[in-house]
């Protein structure tokens, strides 16, 4: 099939988009307001964008009134925002907490959430996640589309504490994924978790390129340096 977004009819009773870039991280995106309001939401398009320093970002369309999200108007404002790793025991809760609800409701406590202190950010950690990263914000790229959902902010932000649960660190000094079992969206309705896993080591001898598919800028100066 063939079809131009936005031009040409796909022909399908669904349209496919989404389902063709699987599957996505998502972003479980904790902020708060100026008024001391805590917020939590679940966006399907996040990702880290680089390791050195680490940046992360997330991704929000508007809201079916054409609005911006909370979480993007808190994170600007307030200029922070916390990643929470979103894990199959804790789906029931990232589903209610994308519910599209009236400014200043809590979303911690309409998904029968606890909340954590963050360290050095103001918004609130999920407790239960796994992996938390306390982000300060860095900017906004508005990219325009069609009303009301269309546009959408793209929102980046600094990681500057990370949290790791240690029942979910295996005896190598590594994150054992199998045992968080992190979800990831697919298109429609449907979501995938991480059960499996395999290995590939770019062939060469670079240890600096290891060492930054790793993601360590330690260990990739360090081999930068020994050369």
């Amino acid at each position: 099939m063939y079809y131009e977004p936005g031009q040409t009819p796909h022909g399908l009773p669904h349209d496919p988009f989404k389902s063709c870039v699987i599957p996505r991280p998502i972003g479980w995106i904790s902020t708060v307001d100026a008024q001391g309001r805590d917020n939590l939401a679940p966006y399907s398009q996040f990702q880290n964008v680089t390791f050195d320093p680490p940046i992360v970002m997330f991704s929000a369309n508007q809201s079916t009134q054409g609005e911006r999200k909370d979480s993007v108007r808190n994170a600007e404002q307030m200029g922070q925002f916390v990643w929470n790793m979103a894990t199959y025991a804790l789906r029931e809760a990232v589903n209610i907490s994308a519910e599209e609800l009236p400014h200043g409701v809590d979303e911690f406590q309409r998904a029968g959430l606890e909340k954590l202190e963050s360290r050095l950010v103001r918004p609130k950690r999920v407790k239960g996640s796994p992996i938390q990263f306390e982000c300060e914000y860095l900017n906004t790229l508005r990219f325009p589309g069609r009303p009301p959902m269309g546009t959408v902010d793209v929102v980046f932000g600094r990681v500057v504490a990370i949290h790791i649960d240690d029942a979910y660190i295996d005896g190598n000094g590594m994150v054992d994924v199998l045992k968080m079992q992190p979800i990831a969206r697919m298109g429609y309705y449907e979501y995938t978790t991480v059960d499996n896993k395999f290995q590939m080591v770019i062939p060469g001898n670079s240890k600096a390129l290891l060492a930054g598919l790793e993601g360590s800028p330690d260990k990739a100066a360090q081999e930068t340096r020994s050369r």
